[in-house]
């Protein structure tokens, strides 16, 4: 539905499988609430990051096996303050920030997180909040990866949405839908590659949707480096369009599925505003009380603005 009583138009949206809603207001956006960023300064070390490499391995606990997983810079240890089950963090890089990322740095972080999470038996997911304004707690940059005997809100709409299709998966009937059309990013082969899209329904600013290849977090190790050259495009997109701060959820069917039916693994990408001395934030009641995200991006623009 869209009303035009405002200084432009306002759309609502509802996701009918799961009844995901939002508003989409470019007007908003007239606001200048994103905080101009160029770029982001390197620094190697910051006094009292307990990631930072000189730290890390003094101020951090291991594994019960008494060891921390690594892949090539990544560092995977267990979260001190849990909240879930099985907490884990893995720290991305040594340098306690960089301009940006590899897709080796990347796909490196993604493996560790994975590894750290495969032997649980329940609903794994792999998270990333980059920058304070996207509730990111320390600036070095870190995943962290979470399991519990039962899927977070998100995963669980879709596996919902997923038993009720014949095939057992929404995730086909979506690319069915969408493949080629105004929403469509990149990536063909819902069997073979990521295939990713701008959300129809978003549930933050530019969201992008991933659909996986696989379904079990032990099938996403085989393609940590597919996905993490597709993810270094999109943190490029992002910045094309002045936004540095992001949230990202990777969700899976539960660890113990056969992984031959069911619903494929998902990713969910969303921009947040960039951080600034007012402390200014995006997510206000609209999206904490009422559950309903104010975006300022129509989806179908997003493709535009991808780098070939």
């Amino acid at each position: 539905m869209e009303i035009h009583s405002a200084p432009s138009p306002i759309q609502y949206r509802r996701e009918y499988a799961t009844g995901l809603c939002c508003r989409i207001s470019p007007y908003r956006g007239v606001r200048g609430i994103n905080a101009h960023i160029d770029s982001l300064a390197y620094q190697y070390e910051a006094a009292g990051c307990p990631f930072c490499r000189s730290q890390i391995f003094e101020a951090t606990e291991p594994f019960s096996d008494g060891e921390w997983i690594t892949r090539g810079e990544s560092v995977t240890l267990p979260n001190r303050y849990p909240y879930a089950d099985l907490h884990t963090v893995t720290i991305i890089t040594e340098a306690h920030m960089a301009p940006s990322f590899s897709a080796r740095q990347l796909s490196d972080a993604l493996a560790g997180s994975a590894t750290s999470l495969v032997d649980y038996p329940g609903y794994p997911s792999i998270n990333w909040n980059f920058l304070p304004s996207s509730g990111a707690s320390l600036l070095h940059p870190h995943l962290q990866g979470i399991a519990d005997p039962m899927p977070t809100a998100l995963c669980m709409r879709y596996l919902e949405a997923s038993a009720h299709t014949a095939d057992g998966d929404y995730w086909e009937l979506f690319c069915e839908e969408e493949l080629h059309g105004s929403r469509h990013l990149f990536g063909e082969l819902l069997g073979e590659e990521p295939v990713w899209f701008a959300s129809p329904v978003p549930i933050g600013e530019c969201e992008i949707r991933g659909i996986l290849p696989v379904r079990t977090i032990a099938e996403f190790l085989s393609i940590t480096d597919r996905f993490a050259t597709d993810l270094e495009r999109i943190i490029s997109l992002y910045r094309g369009l002045g936004f540095y701060a992001l949230n990202m959820g990777i969700f899976f069917q539960k660890t113990g599925s056969s992984g031959e039916r069911g619903m494929h693994a998902f990713s969910s990408i969303i921009a947040r505003i960039n951080p600034n001395p007012d402390a200014i934030s995006d997510s206000a009641f609209m999206e904490r009380i009422s559950g309903e995200p104010i975006v300022m991006t129509l989806p179908e623009d997003i493709p535009g603005y991808l780098n070939p």
